[in-house]
């Protein structure tokens, strides 16, 4: 049997693990300079123009250097986004995907209205923007200081963000990736359940994304 770290790994759930794997394999190939931080961020001169799509992966992937943002980051995407997996999207892998996937679609055409090279911490707050708004009544405790409601998470998160880098442009992107996670909530729990009364192509996998994740159709 899996014990200490290797069993903590295994316990995520998949599409939360293979996100946080990419993520720190990615800022160890900078911090081993394998890699620059100039190969990785996303324009669409670079990934268009220039030959270079493998940029439209590569900015969700980067959070920065190792350091205390890198790691305040990566420790919110990876609590609420397994949290959200294993709640909301149990047993519904191809939906959690999707609903990654349209969001980092979403993010990559608004990125150069706020000048956001890097993409990753935007689409880490997505998830945390989804389940903060699925589970409303929810305590959270920040850091064992400060109790707040399920809610107001995100934008204590993003003015922690602030906080920590100095600046509110550091905090940009977080911003955006709050806005685009209230458009995933708003399509999945506002716009189709009560307006549409059914599942659509933008609240549920396609048939063939589930067969290729193994959920049942």
């Amino acid at each position: 049997m899996p014990v200490g770290i290797e069993a903590w790994i295994t316990q995520i759930p998949p599409i939360t693990r293979g996100w946080l794997a990419l993520s720190v394999l990615m800022s160890l190939a900078v911090q081993s300079q394998l890699v620059t931080p100039l190969q990785l961020y996303f324009s669409f001169r670079s990934a268009f123009l220039n030959g270079q799509p493998w940029r439209m992966a590569t900015t969700f992937f980067y959070f920065g250097s190792i350091s205390l943002d890198f790691i305040f980051h990566l420790f919110f995407f990876m609590r609420y986004s397994r949290m959200l997996e294993e709640s909301s999207f149990a047993n519904k892998r191809a939906d959690y995907f999707w609903l990654l996937l349209q969001s980092a679609i979403l993010l990559l055409c608004v990125s150069p209205l706020f000048n956001l090279p890097f993409l990753s911490s935007s689409l880490a707050f997505v998830p945390i923007y989804m389940w903060s708004r699925r589970h409303p009544s929810t305590p959270i405790s920040l850091f064992g200081i400060i109790t707040i409601s399920a809610p107001y998470l995100p934008a204590a998160l993003v003015a922690f963000s602030w906080i920590l880098n100095g600046t509110w442009e550091a905090a940009a992107g977080d911003l955006v990736g709050c806005a685009v996670g209230h458009i995933g909530w708003f399509i999945r729990d506002v716009w189709t359940r009560e307006m549409v009364g059914g599942t659509t192509i933008f609240s549920e996998a396609p048939v063939r994304l589930k067969r290729l994740f193994g959920d049942t159709v």
